[in-house]
């Protein structure tokens, strides 16, 4: 093949990836319909209600409940489930940083543990290690859209009696045994964050199978108060997280494409699978075969260094040489400043030992995947079986020049 693109040879890809959300006159349809009926708040209008009766049939619930973004909906469903001060939460260390910050928002303590290696899920051995007699949850994780052990999961807190919290936000769609997540707990939650695979710019959900769950969940969501009681009567201390009608107009017209959507993403994402871990040092995500069907928020594989013959990172900047889109993995969670605390303005955690030191943890399995995982963005995904392939002929390129990438460093 010709010289690496970084090295200033030819990329292989030269037409961009169709960007990312897709939009048409639906949307704009919709958004005319709120403009024009000067009802722009949910309390009023009716797009908001009819995603949340839409969101909730996807599911084979009740109503959802839609709130302002992915991490208020992880808040509200911890108040919602009655988590606060003196619980402890167990939350996978691989994970975006709101997973364990609305922990700590309910003022609840998120005990970190460690994840899968094959799926990077939240490892449920891990899980039931540091359950405590404090221990009121665990928040699940489907990474990359990749159902954690849901069969593991809710045995565990069953026959624990804790709660069992999804966070969707990668997972728009995904199965485990025919079921679709979010409704295997207690409660799931759903972002549709500007890059998610449904998405309103913001905006979030919460389904439970659960009334109880979603009647408290609307109450703390909608400032506290109650269906049929006067408006300016406050029954809970809840805040202000409604989703806006504008919103809502946009994501019912994401959703009337969503499955077609998702086929195409599966379709391609398992093409990538077979062709991408025939490439030596080239590790996709494992999938499970309870997994019916992946959200694929993203597209991971893992980087084995001395296979490929160059470091991730390396492999990171040709890729994007190339003109394959990728974004970053997130890093561990004990890792950020905020729980480093190195400036002295985060605060301090106590936990049931005292003061909780994460900057201590040890967590091998999250920290190797942090350091070795390539995110490609869902671009990938979403066009032909040629677009997908496009990302195989640039992984092959690069891997067949590693010895270049070893020479820059």
């Amino acid at each position: 093949m010709n010289t690496l693109a970084i090295n200033g040879g030819p990329p292989v890809r030269t037409t961009p990836y169709k960007t990312w959300p897709h939009h048409d006159d639906a949307e704009r349809k919709l958004l005319s319909e709120v403009l024009e009926s000067d009802r722009w708040w949910s309390s009023q209008g009716t797009k908001v209600h009819e995603f949340e009766r839409r969101w909730g049939e996807f599911h084979g619930t009740d109503r959802a409940v839609a709130v302002t973004n992915g991490s208020h909906a992880i808040d509200v469903a911890l108040l919602a489930l009655g988590i606060g001060a003196g619980d402890e939460v167990i939350v996978p260390a691989w994970t975006f940083f709101a997973t364990a910050a609305a922990v700590l928002m309910v003022n609840a303590i998120p005990v970190l543990v460690d994840v899968d290696p094959a799926t990077g899920c939240i490892d449920p051995t891990a899980a039931e290690a540091a359950i405590t007699d404090r221990t009121a949850a665990i928040i699940a994780v489907h990474i990359a859209g990749h159902p954690a052990d849901m069969d593991r999961l809710t045995a565990l807190c069953q026959q624990r009696g804790i709660a069992l919290v999804e966070d969707c936000a990668h997972a728009h769609g995904s199965r485990w045994n025919g079921q679709i997540v979010g409704t295997f707990g207690d409660a799931g939650t759903y972002s549709f964050q500007a890059s998610k695979l449904m998405t309103g710019g913001e905006g979030g959900a919460i389904v439970s199978k659960r009334t109880d769950v979603l009647e408290r969940a609307r109450s703390y969501g909608d400032c506290g108060r109650q269906p049929g009681e006067w408006f300016y009567a406050h029954f809970a201390l809840g805040g202000n997280y409604r989703m806006s009608e504008w919103q809502g107009a946009v994501l019912l017209a994401q959703l009337d494409r969503f499955e077609d959507q998702a086929r195409t993403r599966d379709a391609n994402s398992e093409l990538l699978n077979e062709q991408l871990a025939r490439i030596p040092g080239v590790h996709p995500q494992a999938r499970d075969p309870r997994c019916d069907r992946q959200g694929n928020y993203c597209y991971v594989v893992r980087i084995e260094a001395d296979e490929f013959g160059a470091d991730r990172e390396s492999v990171r900047l040709a890729l994007g040489a190339e003109g394959i889109p990728l974004t970053m993995s997130y890093p561990p969670i004990h890792r950020l400043d905020v729980f480093r605390e190195p400036h002295g303005f985060a605060p301090r955690w106590r936990s049931r030992d005292g003061m909780q030191d994460f900057a201590q943890l040890s967590l091998p399995t999250t920290e190797r995947l942090a350091d070795t995982t390539l995110w490609f963005t869902t671009a990938v995904l979403m066009g032909t079986r040629e677009d997908a392939l496009d990302v195989v002929a640039a992984v092959e390129k690069v891997q067949s020049h590693a010895d270049e990438l070893r020479s820059n460093r």
